[in-house]
């Protein structure tokens, strides 16, 4: 295969996972999405250190790289974000206690 063969192929592969992924979470109810979020971490973990052995290749070239630094940071914010949601999912479950009366 030559180099445009193989680009075309792998944009049509990402073309393809977008609308795939984007037709799959429109058909998720709104009450899920948290609770998906805090199940796709793991794999958002995945994707982060592809990401880092992809930005720290030695032998790639610069654009490459700088693809890999763009996937590192955007794959760190989908992980710490859903972390977040998660936490504030969490929270909505714990028991709150009464507010203590001063006045005794």
């Amino acid at each position: 295969m030559n180099h445009t063969a193989t680009l075309v192929f792998e944009i049509t592969v990402l073309v393809l996972a977008i609308f795939l992924g984007f037709e799959v979470i429109s058909k998720v109810p709104t009450m899920l999405h948290t609770p998906l979020m805090s199940g796709t971490n793991a794999i958002h973990g995945i994707v982060l250190v592809g990401a880092m052995i992809v930005a720290g290749s030695s032998h790639q070239a610069g654009l490459i790289r700088v693809i890999g630094f763009v996937a590192v940071v955007l794959a760190s914010a989908n992980v710490v974000g859903g972390f977040v949601v998660t936490d504030r999912m969490l929270e909505m479950f714990k028991k709150r206690e009464p507010p203590k009366d001063d006045d005794k």
